[in-house]
C-alpha cells in the first residue's frame, strides 16, 4: 500500500509542475480544478513542492474584497538547465530557469562546421561559464541538447547529422563527461515543435504539423492526439527530406528531388551577396527592392515548400501547420503565394478550417525546447531527481 501511495503522490506532484509549466503562475483553487483533487491534497503537494524548492507562494496582486487574500503559486527561477544547440556556423548555449524563463543566452561562431568534440568544448566551457555567474542557492537540473539530425534517443548517439558531417557521434555521453551533468538529447526539429505546441502556435491544438528551416537543413515534427509522432526507432519526422521533384539535386543527406534539396537557405544567402544572418536578418533584407535571380530564386523555393505542404496535409489532415525558422522568413516574403499553391496541391477536405501559421517563439524555440527535455525528468518525479550546484569545487 505505501508503494502505491508513493506513486499517487509522485503522479500528483508531476501533475502540478506540469499544470505550472503549461499555464504559468495558478491559484490553489485553480490547480485543485484541473487536478480534480481536493483543496487538502493540494495544499499537500504545494508545501510539499515549496520544500523541495520547485515554487513559491505570493498574495495575489489583484486582491479584491474582503477576507484572507488569495495565494498564487509560480514556478522558481531558482532551478535551471542549459540547452544547446550546435549548428554548422556556431554552437549556442542558453540558460533557462524551470519557469521558462530565458536567462542567458550565448552564440560561440565558428569560421566552419565544427567538430564533435570542438562543439563539447565550446559548450562545456560556456556552460562553465555560466555557472560561475549563478548564485550560490541555485541548482541545475541538466543539459538538453537540440541536433540538426538523426538521434538515437536511448543513448545520446547522433547516427548522422549530415550538414555538420557527424555520423556515429556519442554526443550525450562526451558532454556529460565535460559538464558533470546528465546530458539529454534529440531532434531539433522534434524539439521545436514540442516547444510550439506547448507554449507557442500550437497550443490549444492536438493535431499540428511543425516544419523548421535552419542552416542544417530542414526538418519536422508531426504531433497526433497531442503527442510527438516518433515511429519505430525514433527517426519519425524527417519532412525535409521528402521527394517532391525529379530535378536532380540533392539534399544535405545526398537525397534527390526533395524539400530540402530545393529548399535551401544557404542558396538564398548567395544570391543576397551575404555570408551569414539570422532569420530576422534575413528577412527585412527581403523587404528591400530585390534582383530578378533573388525574386525567381525565392517565387521556386515557395512553390517547393506549398507543395511539401500540401502532401503532409494530404496524409496527416492537421489541425494547423506551423512554419519556423527560415520556413517563417519565406512564409513572411509571399504568404499569398505560398497559400494559393498550397491550396492547389491539396485536396479541399483537409484544407476546411486548417490554419497555417508562423512559430510564435522565435530565436528561443529551440532553447525552450531543449531546456524542457532537460526538465523532463525533474517535472516526471520532482521528490526523487537529483539537482546538482551551481558552483563546482
Amino acid at each position: 500500500m505505501g508503494s502505491n501511495r508513493d506513486l499517487v503522490r509522485q503522479h500528483n506532484l508531476s501533475a502540478v509542475l506540469r499544470l505550472l509549466r503549461k499555464h504559468g503562475t495558478m491559484s490553489r483553487s485553480s490547480l485543485a480544478q484541473r487536478t480534480e483533487l481536493n483543496r487538502s491534497t493540494i495544499s499537500d503537494l504545494v508545501t510539499e513542492l515549496e520544500e523541495l524548492g520547485l515554487i513559491h507562494e505570493t498574495e495575489a496582486s489583484d486582491r479584491t474584497g474582503v477576507g484572507r487574500p488569495s495565494l498564487m503559486v509560480s514556478l522558481t527561477d531558482d532551478v535551471v538547465v542549459f540547452a544547446v544547440n550546435p549548428e554548422t556556423d556556431a554552437t549556442t548555449v542558453g540558460l533557462i530557469t524551470l519557469s521558462g524563463n530565458v536567462l542567458r543566452k550565448e552564440r560561440i561562431a565558428t569560421a566552419s562546421s565544427p567538430e564533435p568534440r570542438d562543439a563539447v568544448r565550446d559548450a562545456g566551457e560556456m556552460i562553465a561559464l555560466l555557472r560561475k555567474d549563478l548564485p550560490a542557492h541555485v541548482r541545475v537540473a541538466g543539459v538538453g541538447v537540440a541536433v540538426p539530425g538523426q538521434v538515437r534517443v536511448g543513448d545520446g548517439v547522433i547516427r548522422l547529422a549530415p550538414h555538420l558531417n557527424w555520423v556515429e557521434v556519442p554526443f550525450s555521453s562526451m558532454l556529460n563527461q565535460v559538464t558533470g551533468l546528465p546530458v539529454v538529447i534529440d531532434n531539433d526539429a522534434s524539439l521545436g515543435s514540442i516547444a510550439e505546441r506547448d507554449y507557442g502556435a500550437g497550443r490549444g491544438f492536438s493535431e499540428i504539423i511543425y516544419m523548421f528551416g535552419g542552416a542544417g537543413g530542414i526538418g519536422g515534427g508531426i504531433i497526433h492526439a497531442g503527442s510527438l509522432l516518433r515511429g519505430s526507432a525514433g527517426y519519425a519526422g524527417e519532412l525535409g527530406h521528402v521527394r517532391i521533384s525529379d530535378v536532380p539535386r540533392d539534399d544535405y543527406s545526398g537525397l534527390q528531388g526533395t524539400l530540402e534539396a530545393l529548399v535551401k537557405r544557404d542558396e538564398l544567402l548567395g544570391a543576397l551577396g551575404i555570408a551569414t544572418a539570422g532569420d530576422d536578418e534575413l528577412a527585412s533584407r527581403l523587404v528591400a527592392p530585390l534582383s530578378g535571380r533573388v525574386k525567381k530564386l525565392l517565387e521556386g523555393q515557395i512553390d517547393a515548400l506549398a507543395i511539401a505542404i500540401g502532401n503532409f496535409v494530404n496524409i496527416f489532415n492537421p489541425e494547423i501547420v506551423v512554419l519556423s525558422g527560415y520556413l517563417a522568413v519565406l512564409f513572411g516574403y509571399d504568404s499569398d503565394r505560398l497559400l494559393s499553391r498550397f491550396r492547389w496541391s491539396t485536396l479541399n477536405a483537409p484544407q476546411d478550417r486548417l490554419i497555417v501559421r508562423t512559430g510564435e517563439l522565435g530565436p528561443n524555440q529551440l532553447m525552450i525546447g531543449a531546456a524542457g527535455l532537460a526538465f523532463a525528468p525533474l517535472v516526471a518525479q520532482p521528490a526523487s531527481t537529483q539537482l546538482f550546484p551551481a558552483h563546482t569545487k
